[in-house]
């Protein structure tokens, strides 16, 4: 390697990334977003030690999954999502008008959420928020990768 190239390589680096700052935190956000979403457990009766309430459908938590810029939104939603993919889509959505510099979270606030993230539910034992902060930095590295060269 000749000398100084490991510096322009960084350079470089650094501003492909910063050219593109926006993308990366839209792209990472919707990962974020799809990873939250996807690792939810969706109630299942047949598990269940005792019977479900009568019409229950699973996939209410699913659907309950927030993003919002700068502060949390707190609402809940009667909403049912089994499969998460309106769930994703709206949360694509509101993730592609953020810009990079500011706070974006992601929360779920139906009472039993947090048990959930505890390991709660067999289908999620390790919970959703946690295995998706252990995978941030993955996301990150994908979506600087898949920039223009």
């Amino acid at each position: 390697m000749a000398k100084g190239s490991f510096a322009l390589s960084i350079r470089k680096f650094a501003e492909k990334v910063e050219q593109n700052t926006d993308q990366v935190v839209r792209t990472v956000a919707m990962e974020v977003g799809r990873s939250l979403v996807e690792r939810s457990p969706v109630g299942n009766p047949s598990l269940w030690k005792s019977k479900p309430p009568p019409g229950y459908v699973g996939g209410r938590f699913r659907a309950n999954w927030q993003v919002q810029a700068e502060t949390p939104s707190f609402q809940t939603t009667g909403d049912i999502d089994q499969a998460g993919q309106a769930t994703i889509a709206r949360l694509t959505t509101l993730v592609s008008a953020m810009k990079a510099g500011g706070l974006i979270y992601f929360n779920n606030s139906l009472p039993y959420a947090q048990r959930l993230e505890d390991g709660w539910s067999g289908q999620a034992p390790g919970g959703m928020v946690e295995i998706t902060a252990i995978e941030f930095q993955d996301y990150v590295n994908k979506a600087v990768q898949a920039l223009p060269k």
